[in-house]
């Protein structure tokens, strides 16, 4: 990936965030979340989830995610419009389930319907978010395809990495993790 690339971090939670904060070191990355005080709160140099220590927030932090530049460095934003910018999106949404223990995927279905909407061709989506097996081609990127209008495996590319984050586990952090991305 060259350094031209934008990144959208989709959830800005246990995952997205360390993700989004190491991706800034080298990328301009944007972080976009729907909860307004989280965002906020990043803003500031803050993580309540304690993922992320002030100080290695407040390293990759920018105010500006329009500087045609584009700079290394996280912008955090609750605008949609605001990750137009992106050729590189990322969903870290969480995967909650229901009181029968079965996955509710109104929020990955949520994140691929925004990215839907700005996705150009030329762009990657990468799916981080935890799932069963056949949610991404089967939910995932038919959402993308009818939002976008955009046809998979030749206007836009997907791919998935499986989540390896213990919240809390200061041991094994998203650095020290080995990804698989397929």
């Amino acid at each position: 990936m060259s350094n031209n690339k934008t990144i959208a971090i989709i959830g800005l939670g246990y995952v997205g965030l360390p993700l989004a904060v190491e991706f800034a070191k080298k990328y301009h990355v944007i972080g976009y979340d729907i909860d307004k005080n989280r965002v906020n709160k990043l803003a500031e140099g803050i993580d309540l989830t304690l993922e992320v220590d002030s100080d290695s927030l407040q390293q990759v932090l920018i105010s500006n995610s329009a500087d045609d530049n584009r700079p290394p460095g996280l912008f955090c934003t609750t605008h949609l419009e605001d990750i137009k910018a992106a050729n590189v999106y990322i969903v870290t949404v969480p995967t909650p389930t229901d009181k029968n223990k079965r996955p509710v995927l109104t929020p990955l279905l949520r994140a691929s319907e925004d990215i839907g909407g700005v996705l150009d061709s030329g762009d990657y989506v990468i799916y981080e978010s935890t799932v069963y097996p056949g949610v991404t081609e089967e939910v995932c990127i038919p959402k993308l395809e009818e939002v976008s209008g955009l046809e998979y495996n030749s206007d836009f590319f997907v791919g998935y990495s499986p989540e390896r984050i213990n919240p809390g586990d200061k041991d094994r952090t998203v650095t020290k993790i080995l990804k698989v991305t397929s």
